[in-house]
């Protein structure tokens, strides 16, 4: 943990270890790595290690980056995953999903690619078409000038959104979805608990709901089996039949269950079980051991996993002797496609602003809100500067909410982790000067309404 006193460090380990209970949370950041995934696996570790796990008061988590990302990939939206934490390679997960869809297993596809090597193949012509839904890449993959460019190279790009986002631009045809606030259907946290989103207005004008638009795109290719339902009920109904019997288990869950308990944690079973707010318990559900212990192994026993330190894939050099790192303001939501038009939430934070140490700004001649730029070797940006006293003076950092001329992706690198494929927003080696002028777009306001 480069720039953290020894001290600090052992006196978190002393908490941590004298502690009766503890709880380890942490959000995207140790992930945003090119080995996030050994970062994860070491937070593991500092758990299983120490006891606190499968009992009250203790436990692991990660904070999902949107409301619905956990739920979201239990339902099947992984490009390697079956709904439930199903594995898409494996032949009796596979048969299991393929029976309750009604269709044979070799229908099924193999496993995709992650969003970043999706540009990738269009790039090399393995991809020609492309169809999204609520994906703003343009703003939030890294190397954003490499995706611009790729949007470009489709032969065809439909996008489904229910604001005019800045990828949507370059499609070919925009079909206007819905918010949340549009439709109704599950949500579920970080702690495995499925709550009901109740639709509050319908959607205005000629958008309609997210999953109506994917129907009607089936049916218009000839292919409406699958795609034939009426409501989100019956939607969340197929959902529980594919999930049942294995990790994510949603069969025992119904919206009435669900309103009377004010959510419910899964793996649920059956119509009668409660639900499991406490993974990992002794004698807990556990379709994977049954019954030789409460983790997710045939023996019901839980594994350490060895973790090695890897640098960054880009370093600094004299040429680029920075460290950028990239992140959220409060006020700003993702890649800024609802919040960039809402006035008090842009007014807590107009523009994004290069944060660097008091003592680097003096290095470099660079005073508070002196136009800054910021260059990588993929690209650069011009921001204002904002002198803070929380960051470390061999680092700067930029929030990524906003698009063009203003995004901080323009800089960041397409470096991966070689396991989650999540890209390495938190460091890469740029220079910082203070510029000759202010960019074209200095007076530029952001839409409101």
């Amino acid at each position: 943990m480069p720039g953290i006193a020894e001290k600090l460090i052992e006196q978190a380990a002393e908490w941590w270890g004298t502690a009766s209970t503890s709880f380890l949370m942490h959000a995207r950041g140790i992930e945003h790595h090119s080995h996030g995934v050994q970062n994860v696996l070491g937070a593991i570790n500092i758990v299983l290690a120490s006891g606190r796990i499968g009992r009250k008061n203790c436990g692991y988590a990660t904070i999902t980056g949107q409301a619905n990302g956990q739920g979201g990939r239990e339902h099947g939206q992984k490009c390697d995953q079956l709904p439930g934490a199903r594995d898409l390679i494996n032949p009796e997960h596979r048969a299991h999903v393929a029976k309750v869809w009604g269709v044979a297993p070799d229908e099924l596809p193999q496993p995709g690619v992650d969003a970043y090597e999706l540009f990738r193949k269009i790039d090399r012509g393995e991809i020609r078409a492309l169809l999204s839904i609520c994906f703003n890449p343009l703003v939030s993959l890294p190397d954003s000038n490499f995706v611009g460019k790729m949007l470009d190279k489709l032969d065809f790009y439909a996008a489904i959104d229910f604001f005019l986002n800045d990828t949507a631009r370059h499609a070919d045809i925009v079909l206007p979805g819905s918010l949340q606030e549009e439709d109704e259907g599950t949500v579920t946290q970080i702690e495995g608990r499925v709550i009901k989103i109740n639709q509050a207005v319908d959607p205005p004008g000629d958008a309609t709901q997210d999953w109506r638009i994917i129907q009607d795109i089936a049916a218009a290719l000839g292919r409406p089996h699958g795609f034939e339902f009426q409501s989100p009920r019956e939607i969340f109904d197929e959902l529980r039949e594919a999930s049942r019997g294995w990790i994510a288990d949603y069969s025992g869950i119904t919206y009435e269950k669900i309103e009377l308990q004010y959510g419910v944690c899964w793996p649920c079973p059956s119509d009668d079980h409660p639900g499991t707010p406490r993974l990992f318990e002794p004698g807990s559900y556990n379709p994977v051991a049954q019954g030789a212990g409460p983790y997710y192994f045939p023996d019901g026993k839980a594994r350490f996993n060895t973790v090695e330190y890897a640098p960054p894939t880009e370093d600094v050099d004299a040429e680029y002797p920075v460290i950028l790192t990239t992140g959220r303001v409060v006020s700003q939501f993702l890649s800024g496609t609802q919040t960039r038009r809402i006035g008090p939430l842009v007014d807590q934070y107009p523009a994004p602003r290069v944060e660097i140490h008091p003592k680097l700004a003096a290095r470099l001649g660079i005073a508070d809100e002196d136009w800054t730029t910021v260059a990588s070797r993929r690209g650069e940006v011009t921001l204002r500067a904002k002198i803070v006293k929380s960051i470390r003076p061999d680092t700067v950092f930029v929030p990524y909410h906003w698009s063009g001329a203003k995004s901080i992706n323009r800089v960041t690198i397409a470096a991966q982790d070689p396991i989650s494929k999540i890209p390495e927003y938190k460091v890469c080696a740029v220079r910082v000067a203070k510029a000759a002028a202010a960019p074209d777009y200095a007076d530029e306001l952001e839409p409101q309404q």
